[in-house]
């Protein structure tokens, strides 16, 4: 089986916390995963690494890569960092380059992003609107990308971390039971993050009992 999966994240351990779940799950069942990090989170999801004496930008970035290595290895997916900055993530033109290479070079089956609001973190919503709008572009046949045009996957919004805050009502909840220690395992190999660990373990509970 030849079927791939693409996960678009904003930051290095989104992917994590939002779609480890999903992403053991698939790779489970043959497919090919495929994660792409918009940026490493340096600056506005590592304030523990930011505590640390002698803490600098490329430091933080390596130990981000690191941790996100060790999770992507643990969930059985390919990992890939864009390093376009975060607080803000900026759009340039070489990042949606980048971002319709990736589609159509995987050229998935469904496609996993952030929610479309997010009054927390403004970098989840604008990586989700990055995705949208690259996933139209790799449709097109005079944009200039190498590769074939991409049909036209499904998107599914993965939940965000206050979902009450940001009008997200799950619609779609899968069973993760099988893949639930891999998971649990990838988020503890997220150690300058590791306070989120508890909270998402709970919201997998939660989500179980309503499924």
């Amino acid at each position: 089986m030849d079927k791939k999966l693409l996960v678009i994240g904003a930051h290095s351990a989104d992917f994590v916390w939002r779609a480890g779940g999903a992403i053991a799950l698939y790779a489970g069942q043959g497919y090919r995963v495929r994660i792409v990090c918009l940026s490493y989170g340096e600056r506005g999801e590592s304030a523990r690494l930011w505590k640390q004496p002698g803490a600098t930008l490329e430091g933080i970035k390596t130990a981000r890569r690191e941790e996100a290595e060790q999770a992507a290895e643990i969930l059985g997916g390919d990992i890939t960092f864009l390093d376009a900055g975060d607080y803000p993530i900026k759009p340039t033109d070489d990042l949606m380059d980048a971002v319709v290479r990736e589609f159509r070079e995987c050229r998935p089956e469904a496609v996993l992003t952030h929610a479309l609001s997010d009054p927390y973190n403004f970098d989840h919503p604008l990586a989700a609107e990055i995705t949208l709008k690259c996933r139209v572009y790799a449709q097109a046949p005079g944009y200039p990308a190498p590769g074939e045009v991409l049909g036209a996957p499904p998107v599914f919004l993965f939940e965000p971390h206050q979902p009450e805050q940001c009008d997200f009502k799950p619609r779609v909840l899968l069973d993760i039971t099988p893949v639930f220690e891999k998971k649990r395992a990838a988020m503890e190999s997220m150690g300058s993050q590791e306070h989120l660990i508890r909270y998402y373990i709970d919201l997998a509970r939660r989500r179980g009992v309503q499924a």
